[in-house]
């Protein structure tokens, strides 16, 4: 059966062409569009953008923060660990929470949270302080963006899709100033810097975000589901963890830090699905997780997250072990990456509505592709460092292409549960690149040559990939504005 959708939307009695969220906008006096919508965009891009920035400013900063703490490196490596692992756990719930109680207040917590975190990470005493902290600043920073797609939804009107595209911008613009100002704050103030530079940030975002952004729907009346909740905690927790574990040297797929998570994470697993099969209101309905179109793209976002997400990590340390190339250089290969996407994203998501979702996903996946084999290839005449970064580019010009169809894939069959559906996507692409270098650095510590392994790696991860294509044909296309 096709998926095709047209513009037009059947009519309901007499509201002709009226989406849910947009018969419940008038019913609590939202108009649509709504005035100033292009502040309303820059407010939440500027809380996107500054979560962004954290996910990788600590990098720079992590050697002095080790030193200064005097912390042990296990210790330090929590400081980026508990962020990713904060942020994938939050992102389902503040989805939920966004759906019921409104958009606009769980962004304005949310907003509080990081902004009263930050503070407290710059001003730590000690290692166990600062990572308990980054827990709570994870927290804040995983609630931006399903609060973020709400409201883009609910006040964006037949420009929600181009906003919600327009989001694959924001994290490869953090990714390439976020270890830039973290160097710089090391070198010219303090490792302190790195967090405190987001309070008065925060709080013009708290202020603005109170004026200008219009309150939104929320469907009141509704209980929070503990039981579904403490239980997805528990199967993301124990995965993490257990993946995570392979990634120290020594570790075993036999020994109980791996096994002992993974069987939590497992029976978790099972109670979930049995519990929101039978709850009366659960936490997350199961049609959103594998329902029509939802597991396809659950499925296709997880792998994404797995070979186009979570490889960035590892190319400056393949670009040092295999090639010679100095530190400094490897960690500037991110930046074509980056650009590659930057330069791509926007005019895929303004040709979104012609194009529909599978043809820019089916071209973008295949330009990945091409890049990840290119980065595992010895080149013949160029530099290894040109040859890398045009590789590098490459990957980043196919993620701009396939991200903005990614993001707003489903979003139509569901306006109602935007939030959810974002943090869902946001956790699954989150746990998909923290198991992959999970995974890859498990391999390495057993490996002899480090730069070879990591090669074979990316021709790996370009294999998932392609795998995972034909999924692509069973994702609902739309096209035009929903």
């Amino acid at each position: 059966m096709s998926h095709e959708r047209s513009d037009a939307v059947p009519a309901t009695g007499t509201q002709s062409g009226a989406t849910a969220v947009e018969l419940a906008q008038r019913s609590t006096g939202v108009e649509e569009p709504v005035r100033n919508r292009g502040l309303v965009f820059a407010i939440v891009a500027m809380a996107l953008f500054m979560a962004a920035v954290d996910g990788t400013i600590v990098a720079t900063a992590l050697s002095t923060i080790q030193h200064e703490l005097g912390a042990g490196i296990a210790w330090s490596g929590w400081i980026i660990t508990i962020y990713a692992l904060g942020q994938i756990l939050i992102m389902p719930l503040a989805g939920k929470l966004a759906d019921m109680y409104g958009r606009k207040r769980v962004f304005l917590l949310a907003a509080v949270l990081f902004t009263t975190a930050s503070l407290c990470c710059g001003l730590a005493g000690n290692i166990y302080v600062l990572v308990a902290l980054r827990a709570v600043q994870a927290i804040g920073g995983g609630a931006f963006m399903p609060s973020a797609s709400g409201i883009v939804s609910d006040h964006f009107g037949r420009d929600r899709d181009r906003a919600l595209g327009m989001f694959s911008s924001i994290f490869p613009i953090g990714g390439i100033v976020g270890p830039v100002l973290g160097g710089i704050f090391v070198v010219t103030w303090s490792w302190r810097g790195i967090f405190l530079v987001n309070v008065p940030i925060g709080i013009a975002l708290i202020i603005l975000g109170l004026i200008f952004i219009p309150r939104g729907v929320a469907r009141k009346g509704g209980r929070l589901d503990l039981i579904g909740v403490g239980l997805l905690a528990a199967l993301l927790l124990g995965a993490m963890l257990g993946v995570t574990y392979l990634g120290s040297s020594g570790s075993s797929m036999l020994s109980a830090g791996f096994l002992v998570p993974e069987f939590v994470a497992v029976a978790s697993g099972v109670g979930f699905v049995l519990h929101a099969k039978y709850a009366a209101a659960p936490f997350i309905p199961l049609r959103l997780l594998y329902g029509r179109g939802f597991g396809v793209m659950n499925t296709i976002n997880l792998i994404l997250g797995s070979a186009a997400l979570g490889f960035g990590a590892l190319v400056p340390l393949y670009a040092e072990d295999r090639f010679g190339i100095p530190v400094l250089q490897a960690g500037t290969l991110l930046t074509a990456r980056a650009i590659g996407m930057i330069l791509v994203a926007g005019m895929a998501t303004m040709a979104l509505r012609r194009t529909g979702y599978r043809l820019p996903m089916v071209i973008g996946f295949s330009i990945v592709i091409v890049g990840l084999v290119g980065l595992s290839a010895v080149p013949q005449s160029a530099s290894p460092y040109w040859w890398l970064s045009i590789a590098g580019a490459v990957t980043g010009i196919g993620m701009g292409l396939a991200m903005p169809a990614a993001n707003n894939a489903t979003m139509h069959l569901a306006p109602e549960n935007i939030a959810a559906i974002a943090g869902l996507r946001g956790m699954f692409r989150q746990g998909g690149g923290i198991i992959s270098v999970s995974i890859v650095t498990a391999v390495l510590a057993r490996s002899t040559d480090q730069g070879f392994a990591l090669a074979i790696s990316f021709v790996v991860l370009a294999c998932l990939l392609l795998a995972v294509m034909p999924l692509i044909a069973l994702v609902p296309n739309h096209r035009g504005s929903w």
